[in-house]
């Protein structure tokens, strides 16, 4: 394999951590070009220092001048910031995406951000390693015309799609019965709806099997993290609602399955290490060697799957719902979600306030049945606005 230039949108979280884990121990076959963040700074400057990126994005503006001044201050006495290019906000994010030095954008961000600069690189026909749900979850028709249209490749990063994508190689045209979508069940998993009415976000941050950042956990928590999980799983590969059916499975161990016409179901199983999707769609189709924990089934005994509880996680449902009126809902979901789980981690609305908000905007927004990217982020903008006004009125 040559050297892939590879550029991280959220190099300082949970999935750019472990992709630039990946990069460290396989130095021979990738190049870290660039590198963006929202303020963590200084984990960027280590990330430089370490992996001397060309170029590197900062969301946030005031993190973006704080560090030009340091990179002013140490440009003559450290080589690895004397030509490297800085850019700041969402503008940035989209000069990082859009390079076309780069072989694999990773989008690793969180949120709808991720939308724009994944779209400029598909234009590149750069290969995507997704991990942003949010850009499917929002734009999933307009995303994957433009990346056919375009010939970009789309390579889950998320365990439970990459289960899929790899449960589906050698397939060829044999058509998909149903995907059985696993879902650890998160911190909460067995709880009654009474159990859960004053959890804090201490416990909702608790998950059992995955270090992840805080919105993904609290997503987690909800199961709205398995419903966006639903939703992207329709766009990447092109099923109906009907037939993705979520499983609960406590050991996180099988990561996903596909069921198939003549009733055969092929699954993807491995220790929890996220490590393992990054990697393959970092180096796919080749898989490469690595020192990661192996399955032992004889130490795991047992394997476990129940149903999810609709009644008490409503955020899985509206999912679903999102997913069968389509047109601008999945945006309103996403967007009201985002805005809601931050609300929920500032101690301001309790756990049912969530579904309850968000079933609110879903049900009040002028609905489009087919959206353009320009309604999509402006469906974003008046979803946001739509619930800031509703909590700022009721709290």
């Amino acid at each position: 394999m040559s050297i892939k230039n590879i550029s991280i949108l959220g190099s300082t979280g949970s999935i750019g951590n472990q992709t630039l884990d990946v990069i460290r121990k396989n130095p021979n076959l990738y190049r870290v070009e660039g590198l963006t963040v929202n303020k963590s700074i200084g984990k960027l400057l280590d990330q430089i220092n370490e992996f001397k990126p060309k170029a590197v994005a900062i969301y946030d503006e005031l993190a973006y001048e704080n560090f030009m001044e340091t990179v002013n201050i140490n440009r003559s006495t450290n080589s690895n910031l004397d030509k490297l290019q800085v850019y700041k906000g969402l503008e940035g994010l989209i000069r990082i995406a859009g390079s076309k030095t780069i072989d694999i954008l990773v989008t690793a961000v969180v949120g709808m951000i991720g939308l724009l600069p994944t779209v400029e690189a598909i234009k590149n026909s750069t290969t995507i390693a997704l991990a942003n749900k949010e850009t499917l979850v929002t734009a999933g028709q307009i995303v994957m015309d433009l990346a056919r249209k375009h010939q970009a490749k789309i390579l889950p990063v998320d365990s439970e799609h990459s289960a899929i994508f790899q449960c589906l190689n050698g397939e060829g045209s044999n058509k998909i019965d149903k995907i059985l979508l696993t879902a650890s069940g998160g911190p909460f998993r067995g709880k009654s709806r009474q159990d859960l009415v004053n959890v804090s976000k201490t416990d909702a941050l608790k998950h059992p099997n995955w270090s992840m950042g805080q919105k993904i956990s609290i997503d987690s928590s909800t199961l709205m993290n398995k419903g966006l999980e639903v939703i992207e799983a329709k766009w990447l590969f092109d099923v109906e609602p009907e037939d993705i059916i979520v499983h609960v499975h406590p050991e996180s161990i099988v990561h996903s399955m596909v069921q198939f016409k003549d009733s055969s179901v092929i699954a993807q199983l491995g220790c929890p290490d996220m490590r393992v999707p990054i990697q393959y769609a970092l180096s796919y189709p080749s898989r490469l060697d690595s020192d990661f924990e192996r399955l032992d089934l004889f130490k795991v005994a047992s394997l476990n799957f129940q149903r999810p509880d609709l009644e008490v996680f409503p955020c899985l449902a509206l999912a679903y719902r999102a997913l069968r009126e389509g047109g601008s809902t999945a945006t309103v979901l996403n967007a009201a979600n985002e805005v809601l789980v931050e609300f929920f981690l500032n101690d301001r609305i309790g756990f049912y306030d969530i579904p309850k908000y968000i079933e609110m905007a879903m049900d009040d927004h002028a609905f489009i049945d087919q959206p353009s990217l320009e309604d999509i982020i402006n469906m974003d903008t008046w979803t946001r606005s739509y619930i800031n006004k509703l909590l700022t009125s009721s709290i």
